[in-house]
C-alpha cells in the first residue's frame, strides 16, 4: 500500500510506518464509546469551597510560590481567527450589500465599540481613500468588511485570535496575547519571574515573536516582574493521516498522503517538553480586561491551592508506602484518599491482598494530576465532567466531548443534556513524582478515546482522525478534581460580535 515516496514522506515528518498503519486500521475500527456512571455535580466529583475554604487554598497557593516552584502559564494559540469571522466572509460574498442577517446589523450599529475600530478606519482611509463613516454613508459597508477580512487590510481572516485587538484601554487596545501576559504576572509569577508559552503555528511564529518583542517589557515594568516568554508549534510527527471511504489512504493530486493537524491532544507532547512543577492551561480567547480580572485571578489561585494540598498529601502518602512501614489504618486512610478527595473508585478494592492494594495505591497515588475548574452549564457547546468507567475498571472523572458518547444509549444522551456543569477550559496541573522527576506525560494518554470526523479536501470527502483531546483521552490517566468556578471567570470570544459582550468592553 506504500511506496517509496510515502515512507520518504512520513520519514520526514517523523512517523513511523508501524504508527501509519495503526491510524489506517483506527478507520477500519472506529473507537469504542465511553462507559459513564453519572454526570458530575456538586456534592459528586465537583467540589465547591466556600469563602473560608477558599482563603486557604490561596495561602497554600502563596506558600508554595515562595518555596521557588517553576510555575509555567500554558496557553494554546495556534488556531486561525477564520471561524470567527464566519458570518462576515458571507456577507462580503454575498448578493445584497447592506446589513441583512442579525448578525450584520449588529456588527455595523456597534462597529465603534469594537478595540480595532480605529485600526480598520485607518486601513479603510489608506486603500479605500475614506474612513469608516464615509464608507457607510454611502452604502459601501462591504468594504469595511473586507477592509476587516482581508490580507491587504487588517487580514483579520487569517491572523490568529492571539493578536487581534480585543480590548480598549485608555493607553491603547490590547490583544489576548497581552492579556494572558498579564493574568500570568498576576496569579502565576514566582521568584519574579512570569514563565508564559504560547503553542502557535509555523506562520503565525514570527508576528507573535514580534508583539511580544513590542509589549513585553512594558508590562514586565508595571507589574514588577520579569517575563520568560517561550513558544511551540505542534509538531508534524503528530499529524494524522486521511483516508478515503474505504479507509485506504486519501492522496492529494500530485500523489502525496494526505496529513491533517491530529487536534489539540497532540499538544500533550508540547506540554510534555514544559520544564515546570505546575502548568495553568486555559485557551487563548477566554480572557477580560483588567477591570473585570479579579475573579479570574482569585479562582485560578483557588484552583492551584487546590492542586499543592492535595499533591502534598499525595507525597506524604508515597513516601511513606516507601519506608514499608505502616499501619493497617494508615492504609485505609490512603484509600480514603483515593476515594474520596482523588474520586477514584474500584469496586473490588476490599478483595485485593495487602500487596496487591499498595501496589494499586502507588499507581493511583503516583501519576499527573489535575484540578479543573467548571462552570454551570449556559448551553455552551463542548464537554462536560463525567464519572466514567476507565479500561482498568476503575470509575474516575473525567471530561467529555459529546463525540465520545454513544448516542443510541438513550440513558447517556440523557446524562449529557443534564449535565449541570461545563468545561470551560481552566486547568491546573502537577507533572513531577514526589521525587521530582517529570512524568512522561504521553503514558498518561488513553489512546482509545479519539473520534472520527468528516471533512473534504478539493470536493472530495475523507475521514479525518482526531488524536484524544488534550483535556479528554490526552489526560485521561491522570488524578482528576473538579472545582466549580463562577460564570464570570468564562468569556470565550467565538464570534467577532462576542467582543461586543459587555465583558469584553
Amino acid at each position: 500500500m506504500l511506496n517509496e515516496k510515502d515512507l520518504k514522506q512520513i520519514a520526514q515528518k517523523g512517523i513511523s510506518e508501524e504508527k501509519l498503519n495503526n491510524q489506517l486500521e483506527q478507520f477500519k475500527t472506529g473507537f469504542p464509546f465511553l462507559r459513564l456512571e453519572a454526570a458530575a455535580a456538586v456534592g459528586r466529583g465537583i467540589t465547591s469551597p466556600d469563602e473560608i475554604l477558599r482563603q486557604q487554598y490561596i495561602d497554600a497557593w502563596d506558600k508554595y510560590k515562595a518555596e521557588g516552584k517553576k510555575v509555567v502559564k500554558f496557553v494554546p494559540a495556534s488556531g486561525a481567527a477564520s471561524r470567527m469571522f464566519k458570518d462576515m466572509f458571507a456577507f462580503v460574498d454575498a448578493d445584497y450589500d447592506v446589513p441583512t442577517t442579525p448578525f450584520e446589523k449588529q456588527y455595523f450599529e456597534n462597529i465603534r465599540k469594537f478595540a480595532f475600530y480605529d485600526a480598520l478606519d485607518a486601513v479603510c482611509l489608506k486603500n479605500e481613500g475614506k474612513g469608516i463613516d464615509a464608507l457607510i454613508a454611502e452604502g459601501n459597508y462591504k468594504a469595511v468588511a473586507a477592509q476587516m477580512l482581508k490580507a491587504e487590510g487588517l487580514n483579520y481572516g487569517q491572523l490568529p485570535k492571539g493578536l487581534l485587538l480585543f480590548h480598549n484601554y485608555p493607553e491603547g487596545p490590547r490583544t489576548p496575547m497581552e492579556e494572558h501576559l498579564v493574568e500570568g504576572a498576576l496569579y502565576a509569577a514566582s521568584n519574579g519571574e512570569a514563565h508564559v508559552h504560547f503553542t502557535v503555528s509555523h506562520e503565525h511564529m514570527e508576528l507573535f515573536k514580534a508583539k511580544v518583542a513590542e509589549k513585553a517589557d512594558g508590562y514586565a515594568a508595571k507589574y514588577g516582574i520579569k517575563y520568560d516568554i517561550t513558544f511551540s508549534e505542534q509538531k508534524p510527527s503528530t499529524d494524522t493521516v486521511a483516508a478515503n471511504a474505504d479507509n485506504t489512504p486519501f492522496r492529494n493530486d500530485d500523489g502525496s498522503l494526505l496529513f491533517r493537524p491530529g487536534g489539540h491532544g497532540a499538544l500533550i507532547e508540547n506540554l510534555n517538553e514544559i520544564d515546570a512543577d505546575v502548568i495553568f492551561v486555559k485557551n487563548i480567547d477566554n480572557v477580560v480586561p483588567d477591570r473585570l480580572k479579579e475573579d479570574t485571578i482569585e479562582w485560578k489561585q483557588v484552583i492551584a491551592g487546590v492542586l499543592v494540598t492535595l499533591q502534598k498529601k499525595a507525597f506524604d502518602y508515597l513516601h511513606l508506602l516507601d519506608t514499608g512501614s505502616y499501619t493497617h489504618e494508615q492504609i485505609e486512610e490512603m484509600i480514603r484518599f483515593v476515594q474520596h478527595d482523588l474520586c477514584c473508585r474500584k469496586a473490588d478494592i476490599k478483595e485485593l491482598e495487602d500487596a496487591d492494594l499498595v501496589i494499586y495505591l502507588r499507581k493511583k497515588l503516583n501519576r499527573p494530576m489535575r484540578v479543573c475548574g467548571v462552570v454551570k452549564n449556559a448551553g455552551e457547546p463542548g464537554g462536560g465532567p463525567f464519572l466514567t468507567y476507565n479500561q482498568d475498571g476503575t470509575v474516575s472523572l473525567q471530561i467529555l466531548e459529546s463525540s465520545q458518547i454513544d448516542k443510541s444509549n438513550e440513558e447517556y444522551v440523557e446524562m449529557f443534556k443534564r449535565g449541570t456543569h461545563f468545561n470551560p477550559v481552566d486547568l491546573v496541573c502537577a507533572v513531577k513524582d514526589y521525587k521530582g522527576n517529570a512524568f512522561n506525560l504521553p503514558d498518561y494518554v488513553d489512546k482509545t478515546t479519539g473520534f472520527i470526523s468528516s471533512k473534504s479536501k478539493s470536493g472530495k470527502e475523507l475521514k479525518a482522525l482526531e488524536l484524544p483531546g488534550l483535556w479528554n483521552g490526552a489526560m485521561s490517566d491522570w488524578s482528576t478534581i473538579f472545582v466549580e468556578v463562577p460564570l464570570s471567570t468564562f468569556n470565550p470570544v467565538k464570534t467577532v460580535n462576542d467582543l461586543l459582550r459587555e465583558q469584553h468592553q
